[in-house]
């Protein structure tokens, strides 16, 4: 692109904020805090709106944990380079997993698996490596011959590219 003597361009145009610097800062973070955060995703736009997204491998993330990242990218990044928008937020319930760690976290616990031929299936997660799962599910079967109905534990394995998604089943009790 060539740009032309006079004329105003957005500053972005100029700098854009780059991925691996903001993932370092934010990585800085995570290490100095220690409490088991680590990033699912980031997404800059064209426009340098910032998005990081974090979770933790036990419990939730805390406000204050966002805010100290947050902290941390915004004081090291120069506005005067280039103007941004960040935004540090929790991954989020009812978005769906998609960090190798989010699925370790979730072993043994209820979740939404979508398959990309649109079944859905309530299971719980049994185990997860980088490119597939093995979960469990109850179905009820009735015996030929049978009046009582029986439970029965089914295990399967999946292919993560047979997943369209996998979201946590929140549950209250």
């Amino acid at each position: 692109m060539i740009l032309n003597e006079g004329m105003s361009y957005p500053l972005f145009w100029y700098f854009m904020i780059d991925k691996k610097t903001v993932q370092k800062l934010a990585e800085e973070r995570i290490e100095e805090l220690g409490t088991g955060l680590f990033i699912v995703d980031i997404n800059i736009s064209p426009s340098n709106s910032i998005s990081v997204e974090l979770d933790k491998e036990n419990g939730g993330v805390s406000i204050d944990e966002c805010v100290s990242v947050s902290r941390n990218i915004e004081h090291n990044l120069d506005r005067e380079q280039a103007d941004f928008e960040l935004n540090v937020s929790s991954a989020g319930l009812d978005k769906p997993l998609r960090h190798p760690r989010q699925f370790q976290k979730y072993i043994g616990k209820p979740v939404a698996v979508k398959f990309n031929d649109g079944k859905k299936q309530e299971v719980t997660l049994l185990e997860a490596t980088d490119n597939r799962i093995k979960f469990q599910y109850e179905v009820t079967e009735k015996p030929e011959g049978s009046k009582k109905k029986i439970k029965k534990n089914i295990e399967e394995t999946a292919e993560l590219s047979a997943v369209k998604e996998v979201k946590v089943v929140i549950q209250f009790k």
